[in-house]
C-alpha cells in the first residue's frame, strides 16, 4: 500500500483484504479497485472494469475504493470514516 502510494499508483486486486486495510490506514491514497466474483476473466467482467476506470477516474485519482462485480459499482470515498 505505502509503495503504491508513493509511486502514484492505483491498487487493483480481488483480495478483499485491501479494504480492511484502507479502513486501519484511515488515509486518502492509494486508490484501490476491488474486482469480485467467480469468474474474473477479462472476456467475462474485463469490459465493466475499463467502463468504471473511465467514469470514476477523477475520484481514482482523488483517493477511492471501487468494489466491481457483474451486477454492480460501488464507489466509496477515502479516507474511509468508520460508522460511529
Amino acid at each position: 500500500m505505502s509503495w503504491a502510494t508513493e509511486h502514484g499508483f492505483i491498487v487493483l486486486t480481488n483480495d478483499l483484504d485491501f479494504g480492511t486495510a484502507l479502513s486501519m490506514a484511515n488515509t486518502g491514497k492509494p486508490s484501490v479497485v476491488q474486482i469480485r466474483g467467480d469468474d474474473l476473466r477479462s472476456a467475462s467482467i474485463g469490459n465493466q472494469v475499463m467502463l468504471a476506470l473511465r467514469q470514476l477516474q477523477a475520484e481514482l485519482e482523488e483517493g477511492a475504493l471501487v468494489t466491481i462485480d457483474l451486477k454492480r459499482t460501488r464507489l466509496r470515498l477515502l479516507p474511509l470514516r468508520k460508522n460511529k
